[in-house]
């Protein structure tokens, strides 16, 4: 297979992939994250109190070109994801992968579920992966012609997936890892290059380290404050590597770990593919999700940023060896499953009012939160209510996304959510309506922070036969015993443990 024809082909892929993305990202409603991070993007800062600003920062973009509706939200993490499906094509080519194998590497990736359905999602996995695979794409070049050049373009590259993203800490040990594990990697690092490349990533990072230092370290309280052990739980290692093992693809979860393997066996004979880069940048962060999965649960997203090196080293591992015709009838089937699932799943959450599934459809978070919205502002008006408020930062960026609650809408809980961002005018003269969902809401719960608490009735939202999924519970409020916009509600532990459910 000549590489011009591959590169065409990788191009008509990219540009059609991305295509029905966009389509996609336009019809399917946000979730709960990406309204929270839509609230970010309306005043930048180099920091937030869940994130560094990566995301907020590509937000603002997205929307200022293409308007405040879920297409401009997602532009450019979906712009991304056909970039990194590129840089992965180019970067498997430059370890010395054969143009069918390249191929192979941008059509695998695709057909990931976590990338398949999530490629379209504005969280801070899109800017973390896409300045990760594009670290990789620097690095590999610093083997070639203008070395300095490819070494600075590769400390700004890492430097912007820290402030996407901290998982992307883990860059630093992968590169020298990966120098480590190189024939001149030593002699390289007593040239000032790789130094050079450290102290810009180091510079950029530190926009986000002052911001913190600013507010109390607020995210780095949240974040690295997970790393603490919290006891021994194994069987969180067993769900990330069942998870991972589904969502990568199984067909590509095998040949990703016979890839790994054959990285680390011809990691010296030059004939071959050169899979150090790939291995050494995927074992840290690897290493650390199978620590953490050790006394706390690995969400599904985290191991993301890994996933192009994984699907280099599958490629490379497929073409190994001379497989059976029923064993590749099967690895084809089971990729075209995959792109037909990711595809299937994107259609039926872009449709308006799929509501067949009641209760037990998987995306009910997603669906009627505009009529949902109007019922809060008339339900709000009828109790002649000055404000509306709501226990859970996601009620609060599903309604503000909306746009059509007419009163001040604020979060009575978790105030340091909203630090620095442009503050609601509530009157608390007058009394409030607040409503989420009812298993979240208790009277009890609401009497710390105000003197008369009264019920306004249930609310439903997004299924046919509501059930405590979708059943939202409204209380009329008054007398604030605290200073709620400033400090919230008391910070109860039982009420935390509540806006998780």
């Amino acid at each position: 297979m000549k590489r011009l024809g591959v590169q065409r082909e990788i191009i008509a892929i990219i540009l059609g992939l991305t295509f029905l993305r966009l389509v996609a990202a336009r019809w399917i409603h946000l979730t709960e994250d990406e309204a929270y991070y839509r609230l970010w993007a309306q005043q930048l800062h180099f920091g937030y109190y869940d994130h560094p600003p990566m995301i907020a920062w590509w937000i603002r973009g997205g929307v200022t070109l293409a308007g405040d509706n879920p297409l401009g939200v997602r532009l450019l993490p979906v712009i991304a994801t056909g970039l990194v499906s590129a840089l992965i094509g180019d970067l498997a080519h430059r370890l010395g992968a054969r143009p069918a194998t390249v191929l192979r590497s941008v059509v695998w990736y695709n057909a990931t579920i976590t990338i398949g359905i999530g490629g379209i999602l504005a969280t801070p996995d899109a800017p973390a992966t896409f300045f990760w695979v594009l670290t990789l794409w620097c690095l590999v070049r610093t083997t070639g012609p203008r070395p300095a050049r490819w070494w600075a373009a590769a400390g700004l590259a890492v430097g912007l997936a820290t402030i996407s993203k901290y998982s992307a800490l883990f860059l630093a040990p992968g590169a020298f890892l990966w120098l480590w594990l190189s024939p001149d990697g030593k002699a390289r690092l007593k040239t000032p290059w790789p130094w050079i490349a450290a102290l810009l990533a180091g510079a950029v990072f530190a926009t986000n380290v002052a911001w913190n230092a600013q507010h109390g370290w607020l995210t780095f309280a949240k974040q690295f404050g997970r790393v603490e052990p919290s006891g021994f739980s194994p069987t969180h290692l067993g769900e990330l590597l069942v998870s991972q093992f589904l969502l990568l693809n199984p067909v590509i979860a095998i040949y990703a770990f016979r890839g790994l393997q054959l990285g680390w066996r011809n990691r010296n004979n030059a004939g071959d593919t050169d899979l150090r880069l790939p291995l050494a940048t995927t074992l840290p962060f690897a290493a650390y999700l199978m620590l953490h999965s050790l006394h706390d649960r690995v969400q599904g997203h985290w191991p993301a940023p890994i996933f192009a090196a994984l699907v280099i080293c599958a490629a490379v591992a497929a073409e190994r060896g001379s497989a059976p015709p029923a064993l590749r009838a099967v690895r084809n089937l089971a990729i075209a499953f995959s792109l037909c699932l990711s595809a299937a799943a994107l259609a039926y959450m872009a449709a308006p009012h799929s509501r067949a599934l009641g209760t037990f459809d998987p995306i009910l978070p997603l669906r009627g939160w505009r009529e949902f919205s109007v019922a809060v502002d008339q339900k709000g008006r009828q109790e002649s209510a000055g404000w509306i408020g709501v226990v859970s930062y996601g009620t609060l960026a599903q309604l503000s996304a909306e746009g059509l609650v007419t009163a001040p809408l604020l979060q009575i809980t978790e105030r340091t959510r909203y630090l620095g961002l442009p503050p609601p005018r509530p009157d608390f003269r007058q009394p409030g309506l607040v409503v989420d969902l009812a298993r979240r809401l208790e009277p009890r719960d609401l009497l710390r922070c105000f003197s008369h608490v009264a019920s306004a009735g249930d609310l439903d939202r997004g299924a046919r036969e509501p059930g405590p999924a979708a059943r939202y519970r409204a209380y009329l409020v008054s007398g604030p015993k605290v200073d709620v916009m400033r400090v919230g509600c008391p910070d109860d532990p039982a009420m935390r443990r509540k806006l998780w459910r």
